[in-house]
């Protein structure tokens, strides 16, 4: 990453996950989280795969090519993430959590 003058990076990592989240949430207006993985039921083989979600907790219909950016979008923000497992993007606190961590606070 490029540093300013004073050695600090040019793109603190915490501003660029928000950036990202605006970026999502103007791409797909209505979702609320979204949810990478990379098990796309589609392919055999590992394959960037994004659900969103609304508020409410339904799913919005997206094109391939818009599901599949947005996944690999945030694939490339967190590349240290365990992504043998799903992992959930909340857009409005732009925070990255397991899907079963986020399930265990549901208490499901």
């Amino acid at each position: 990453m490029l540093a300013m003058p004073s050695g600090t990076p040019a793109c603190p990592e915490d501003d660029r996950q928000h950036r990202l989240a605006a970026q999502l949430a103007d791409m797909i207006p209505g979702a609320a989280t979204i949810r990478v993985s990379l098990n796309d039921p589609q392919h055999a083989w590992p394959h960037p795969h994004a659900i969103v979600k609304d508020e409410a907790g339904e799913t919005l219909k997206l094109g391939r090519n818009t599901a599949r950016f947005a996944a690999r979008w945030i694939l490339r923000v967190w590349p240290e993430a365990d992504w043998s497992r799903p992992h959930v993007f909340d857009l409005a606190d732009a925070n990255l959590t397991r899907s079963d961590a986020v399930a265990a606070d549901r208490g499901c």
